[in-house]
């Protein structure tokens, strides 16, 4: 009997095989199409403006096989060997001419984003033909998500364009925050979904599913959030998640392997990567004794001024002011509502007031985002105005 019904098992298997490969297919088929559609209004919608408001009329990235620009999967990937350029030109007209010499491949081609595809031995030919009087490059002292460009990619540029266009480049830095910075209706719809994976695997991770209190360890936490990762096909901008235990002293563990126990205040620092979205979260727990049934109240409260601070940061950020006006706004804010601000990171003083510094950091396609930064570590993105459509963490240490 049980050899009759083998081969009908087996077919039972790969019809469950067979399954699974298909919707994972489609899963892949619906990501790049969402990518594709968020490119090409990126294109049309957003980087126009860019380029005009910082007077850059053609936009040059490069890339070789090996050493990507930090925007590759933005533009739509592709293959390159030698050179690759994405080239992008404000001739006057509502829409940025679009081409890619020297990138090729099934994924780029079919994204229906780009005019023209060339090989990279059309460059010279190609500038000359538009005479730009600025010329965009990848180049930037501030952050690397600008830097894109190589030395030797430099010089090469200039040696294939010659003096008269090497003395119209210059750093598409601002250009670069601009374009990924300012989001479209489907950029946001993507960022959603995102938030809330982050959301519900951090949820799943502090709780009893995943910890055991007395046993698990902080980095048996950590170790099944990187395995989410891995089951989902999700990336991620950090390393590994930063699982802390925390108190009056501050972090006291992280990611170790110190055992998690009873009466332990828990935070958790991580995102989750998805169709070149990166999110960047933070989630508080605390561990029960043995007979609780409530959170102790000094805890309680401690999270509840953190609930209050939020919701003023959340308040006082507003479009058309720079990120530094609005670090100040915030803080004289918190100030009016008792807050005591910190003279340095994670150092509280004696106050009996809740000490309080924020990080409002931009985000979107990293875990930090490049674009106006309410945060004291981006200074030169805190001089950035503030658009209605950028990506803020609220983010805060009380």
């Amino acid at each position: 009997m049980k050899e009759r019904h083998l081969p009908f098992i087996g077919i039972l298997i790969l019809l469950v095989v067979f399954t699974s490969f298909a919707t994972m297919a489609q899963e892949a088929h619906r990501r790049w199409t969402k990518m594709n559609q968020i490119r090409k209004d990126k294109f049309d919608l957003i980087l126009p403006q860019a380029m005009r408001e910082n007077g850059i009329d053609m936009w040059i990235v490069t890339n070789r096989e090996g050493d990507y620009d930090p925007l590759y999967p933005d533009m739509g990937a592709g293959y390159t060997t030698t050179n690759g350029y994405y080239i992008f030109t404000d001739n006057g007209s509502e829409r940025v001419e679009r081409a890619a010499l020297g990138m090729s491949g099934y994924l780029l081609e079919q994204t229906g984003a780009y005019d023209h595809f060339g090989a990279a031995t059309e460059l010279k030919t190609y500038v000359e033909a538009r005479n730009p009087k600025k010329i965009g490059l990848n180049y930037s002292k501030n952050f690397g998500g600008a830097d894109g460009l190589s030395y030797s990619e430099y010089l090469e540029l200039t040696e294939l364009l010659g003096p008269t266009y090497a003395e119209r480049f210059v750093s598409a830095e601002k250009l670069t925050s601009d374009f990924r910075s300012r989001r479209v209706a489907t950029e946001i719809a993507v960022y959603s979904e995102a938030g809330e994976i982050s959301y519900r695997l951090a949820e799943r991770a502090f709780s009893n599913e995943v910890i055991t209190p007395g046993k698990t360890t902080l980095e048996d936490v950590a170790w099944w959030m990187k395995e989410q990762l891995f089951k989902h096909n999700l990336g991620s901008s950090f390393g590994m998640p930063s699982v802390y235990i925390t108190g009056p002293d501050g972090v006291e563990a992280l990611s170790t392997d110190r055992i998690i126990q009873r009466g332990d205040v828990l935070m958790l620092d991580w995102g989750v990567g998805l169709m070149n979205f990166y999110t960047d979260m933070k989630r508080i727990a605390y561990v029960l004794k043995e007979n609780e049934t409530e959170i102790p109240s000094s805890i309680q409260n401690a999270f509840q001024q953190g609930i209050q601070a939020r919701k003023i940061i959340t308040a006082n950020i507003k479009p058309g002011i720079t990120a530094q006006q609005a670090e100040d706004k915030i803080y004289k804010a918190l100030e009016q509502a008792g807050f005591l601000k910190m003279t340095t990171f994670n150092q509280p003083s004696t106050s009996d007031k809740t000490d309080i510094i924020i990080g409002c950091h931009s985000v979107g396609n990293w875990g930090h985002g490049i674009g106006p930064s309410i945060a004291f570590f981006n200074p030169v993105r805190l001089t950035y105005e503030i658009k209605n459509s950028n990506f803020l963490s609220i983010e805060l240490f009380a």
